[in-house]
């Protein structure tokens, strides 16, 4: 198989990967609290980065760094990102959710030049506002449409931007390995402080399902949710594992724009799962973002192909 076709096979299967990911989540918001799930799976993550990940890359180098704050900062860049995209994910669509999500790479672009001193020409600074135009389209403030939860994929979607902007600073010292394995003892300690604080359900006396899924008490898992639990776990390792391949064989040119189709399949998976139905307004605002992204991901490969960032990476 020529790199092209093993590239585009990886990307397009991180993509189902990820998207049965987010489905699977929001299946378990219903029953579970959220700082529990997050624990489980990167538990699961864990091990599986430790037993098989190092071994072929870093081996028992894998947690030598110096530079130990930024990788806790970009941690906990990633754990609320992750946090307020699956607290969206249990009040909100799935579509929405994750078309709100995928201003990032603008968001991205803009932090480039806010934090990085990089410059952006007036074409991308048009995509950028036509991405947000797309993301208020969704949101529709001040009307009877508008929830807040639609706040949360977006705080995500800033806060992922914040996350691969740290990366661009120690990404040429630190492996990758080890950059996932500081994202997962992260997730782990975050899970951990937050099941000591609220994890007896003391809060979880909430209406709003996004409230509910953060303070709900801790239940050890039904058997038939087991399998729910090591999906997630394993699932996102394996699509975190394709992703980085599709990114080294192929250009990263002909890669990101695969990751997009995140965005039909969660309105296929929304149909058919959970039975949500874009309107008319949704699949507008999607396309503008969808447009928005694809033109910034193209832009970037025209100016500066090497500091190319993936649109997503939950």
């Amino acid at each position: 198989m020529s790199p092209t076709k093993l590239g585009a096979l990886c990307a397009a299967t991180s993509v189902i990967f990820f998207s049965i990911n987010d489905v699977a989540i929001k299946f378990l918001s219903g029953g579970y609290a959220l700082h529990q799930v997050v624990l489980i799976r990167s538990l699961i993550g864990l091990l599986i980065i430790v037993t098989i990940v190092a071994p072929l890359t870093t081996g028992r180098n894998i947690a030598r760094t110096k530079k130990l704050k930024m990788h806790m900062l970009r941690g906990l860049c990633v754990v609320v990102a992750n946090m307020t995209f699956f607290l969206g994910l249990a009040a909100m669509p799935l579509a929405d959710a994750v078309a709100i999500f995928f201003i990032s790479p603008l968001v991205i672009t803009l932090f480039s030049v806010l934090f990085l001193g990089e410059v952006v020409g007036p074409r991308r600074w048009a995509a950028i506002a036509v991405g947000f135009i797309g993301v208020l389209v969704m949101m529709r403030p001040g009307t009877a449409s508008f929830q807040t939860a639609s706040l949360l994929p977006l705080v995500a979607a800033i806060c992922y931007a914040g996350l691969h902007t740290l990366t661009r600073r120690i990404g040429s010292t630190e492996s990758a390995a080890t950059m996932a394995f500081y994202i997962q003892i992260m997730f782990i300690t975050v899970g951990i402080l937050f099941g000591l604080i609220v994890g007896d359900g003391r809060f979880g006396d909430q209406s709003d399902p996004s409230l509910a899924f953060l303070f709900r008490a801790w239940s050890w898992p039904l058997p038939g949710d087991y399998p729910i639990f090591l999906t997630i776990g394993a699932g996102i390792a394996i699509a975190g594992y394709l992703i980085s391949q599709a990114y080294r064989v192929a250009e990263a040119s002909f890669v990101a724009p695969f990751e997009y189709l995140a965005l039909p399949m969660s309105v296929i998976l929304g149909m058919v799962v959970f039975g949500e139905y874009p309107g008319g307004w949704d699949y507008f605002g999607m396309a503008l973002i969808l447009g928005a992204g694809l033109f910034t991901i193209w832009r970037e490969t025209q100016t500066k192909p090497v500091a190319l960032q993936r649109p997503m990476r939950r």
